[in-house]
């Protein structure tokens, strides 16, 4: 392999020549060889997101000159485009600040200039008026908000769309309800649906909620808050930036020693994520218990199939969408146990749990859309009720017998409903037997649409 030298605070080192980064993330390749998991290529994104900003604000307040600023935007964009994606080779587990992240962006977008005949140094003009203190925790709420306007939010609402329309295609199906996995009331197919929908489309108002607090960016704060060497203003101009860069109201944290030491806001915004993973656990689950069978199982839903379902019993199906999403659920609570740790590690004027915090929230964020997506277009779009055994099942159940206790009051319904288990008749024939009611009285009063 051939390679160049390159040279930092602690002297020279070999680079592999056909890479644009530098001496600082060499060493960090050398050092941290520990798990194989990158830095997200969203964290990289909004790195490149914030130094173009950066360098316009820099060129605001006279840091840097014109064609400085518009050398390192050109390269900014090129990265945000996924031109350099090979040059950002960096693992999660390195220092918690994810200083090395930073100065890597640094090191490729001032190699890159260079080779354009724009001489500039990684930590003099590409870091001006910055610190990795400030600048990966401002990256890191970049990454968190576009993750979640533009990729959660959106699968979150197809899934609502989806269960929606199946919810307006039976308007007037009725099925016995379940509580405690026994018999209930009934209910209409819609109603259930529509708890479906709004487990889906609650977190997403929780989520919105949560982008107000990611929308506050640390930078400005620079190493411990105070913002030395960083320009008055610089943290509103940098903001202003963001927003013509994304369309997203990024605005300066009031106060950077928050900024710069607590993860509260990724910590609100995951919890909402894993409010929403917890909802499509139960939705799966839902799904799967009622679509059990195909003869010795609830039965009441049809889902897709889509694939063999095992290796040695011919011609079985499963829930597989269904166990899927329950899966992804279960690998964003572990991730939230994760966030939360990390968020509760701030120490004096810096949390040092940066990348491990950026890995998981984001690894949940895409976990959520990608399942969403694929549990809609491969299950619930193709969800039908098996309206016969709904109405099977509805018309076998003792829990009908509540519509009686008006008339027969609550003891003598219950005589009812256990000397109908008992003798394994219908609820009529043992209301019949007990003389509660006449035939008529019976038909009069037991009617399932009258319940919903």
């Amino acid at each position: 392999m051939d390679t160049r030298i390159e040279r930092d605070t602690m002297g020279e080192i070999a680079v592999p020549a056909e890479h644009h980064w530098g001496a600082q993330t060499q060493r960090s390749l050398e050092n941290f060889k520990i798990g194989g998991q990158r830095q997200p290529k969203e964290i990289i994104t909004a790195f490149a997101y914030l130094k173009e900003a950066c360098a316009q604000a820099n060129a605001q307040a006279g840091k840097l000159t014109e064609a400085q600023a518009a050398a390192i935007a050109a390269v900014c964009g090129e990265i945000r485009a996924g031109k350099w994606d090979q040059e950002f080779p960096l693992v999660v587990w390195q220092t918690g600040s994810g200083t090395q992240t930073n100065m890597n962006v640094n090191e490729v977008i001032a190699r890159l200039t260079q080779e354009r005949g724009i001489a500039l140094h990684p930590n003099d003009h590409v870091n001006a008026s910055q610190s990795s203190n400030d600048t990966y925790p401002s990256a890191l709420h970049i990454a968190a908000s576009l993750a979640v306007a533009e990729r959660v939010l959106p699968a979150a609402e197809r899934l609502a769309a989806a269960f929606y329309k199946l919810e307006t295609a039976y308007p007037d199906l009725i099925r016995i309800g379940r509580t405690h996995l026994q018999d209930a009331t009934p209910l209409k197919f819609a109603q259930e649906v529509s708890g479906w929908r709004e487990l889906v489309e609650a977190p997403c108002r929780m989520l919105r909620a949560s982008l107000e607090e990611l929308r506050r960016l640390a930078i400005g704060g620079t190493a411990v808050g105070t913002g030395l060497n960083a320009p008055k203003g610089y943290d509103g101009m940098v903001c202003g930036e963001l927003r013509a860069l994304t369309g997203f109201s990024f605005r300066p944290d009031g106060n950077k020693f928050h900024a710069l030491t607590s993860k509260d806001a990724l910590v609100f915004a995951h919890g909402a994520l894993k409010a929403l993973a917890a909802n499509l656990m139960k939705i799966a689950n839902d799904i799967r218990w009622e679509a059990s069978g195909p003869r010795c199982g609830m039965g009441e839903l049809h889902i897709p199939e889509n694939e063999p379902g095992s290796s040695i019993m011919p011609g079985k199906v499963n829930p597989t969408q269904c166990e899927a999403v329950t899966m992804a659920a279960v690998q964003v609570m572990g991730n939230d146990a994760a966030i939360g740790f990390a968020a509760s590690q701030g120490n004096f004027q810096l949390n040092v749990f940066l990348p491990v915090s950026a890995y998981n929230f984001l690894l949940s964020a895409n976990l959520l859309s990608d399942a969403m997506d694929s549990f809609r277009t491969h299950c619930v779009e193709g969800i039908t009720p098996d309206v016969e055994k709904m109405e099977e099942n509805l018309n076998n159940s003792l829990m009908l017998v509540t519509c009686l206790t008006p008339k027969t009051g609550y003891e003598r319904a219950a005589a009812c409903a256990k000397k109908a288990l008992r003798d394994g008749t219908t609820l009529k024939e043992a209301a019949l037997a007990l003389g509660l009611l006449t035939e008529e009285e019976f038909d009069e009063t037991v009617r399932p649409e009258k319940m919903v």
